[in-house]
């Protein structure tokens, strides 16, 4: 199955941008997944393409209008498609690895790239859109948050990995941040790997790994301390 991915934008040429690159170019090139990018003004209907008017009630900025925008949802999602509608937005929920974990296992996502102000609150509701956010701040639009989603989707996707096994023990893959790595040299300016890591013993190496993980998760996201299952 491949993993197909309709992203409605107002800027269609920033993609496939870093997605055809690397990895996930490789898997484009491939047939893994698929990406068209669709241009959110195709469907206005006035002569200057128009796609966004004044809020209601006032304030300063523009909001994207929903008939405009249902026409393009309705167009990249007829009926009986199954693929998850997603907003990228700054009140969305958090994007978590357990989300992307979710995408990557289904048939794609269309993905609305929101600009200006934001979307009507009414094309929302009406297409059933859940709100995704990548972090605590503002970009300039949902373009940028949409690569990102979609380059952690697509890494997750069977074969695009040389070894899945990496993938399961990244960080927030159990609940913790990941432990430290090192390479050769064995030395590096006074530095040396720590001596657990080259004993050969494998029991005593997993520990280390965890201990390291818990200790660095516990100083830099003790949110993440016994919000997840598998944290004991």
């Amino acid at each position: 199955m491949t993993f197909k991915a309709s992203v409605l934008t107002l800027y269609p040429e920033m993609f496939p941008g870093a997605l055809g690159l690397s990895l996930a170019g490789r898997a484009l090139e491939a047939g893994t997944w698929s990406l068209e990018a669709i241009q959110i003004r195709d469907f206005a209907t006035d002569k200057h393409r128009t796609v966004d008017d004044t809020p209601a009630g006032g304030g300063a900025g523009m909001v994207m209008r929903a008939d405009i925008l249902a026409k393009a949802i309705d167009h990249a999602s007829p009926p009986g498609d199954a693929r998850p509608r997603l907003l990228m937005s700054p009140r969305g929920k958090p994007l978590t690895q357990a989300r992307v974990r979710e995408l990557a296992a289904g048939p794609g996502a269309v993905i609305l790239c929101g600009r200006f102000e934001g979307v009507d609150q009414r094309l929302i509701d009406a297409r059933g859109l859940e709100e995704v956010s990548i972090g605590d701040f503002i970009l300039s639009g949902g373009e940028p948050a949409a690569l990102v989603l979609l380059d952690a989707v697509v890494r997750l996707l069977p074969g695009v990995m040389g070894n899945a096994v990496s993938g399961e023990e990244e960080s927030f893959e159990n609940g913790l941040l990941e432990h430290p790595h090192y390479t050769r040299p064995q030395e590096f300016e006074g530095r040396a790997i720590p001596e657990v890591l080259i004993s050969g013993n494998h029991k005593k190496i997993a520990a280390w790994r965890r201990a390291e993980s818990e200790r660095l998760t516990s100083e830099r996201r003790p949110d993440l301390l016994g919000a997840h299952p598998l944290v004991k």
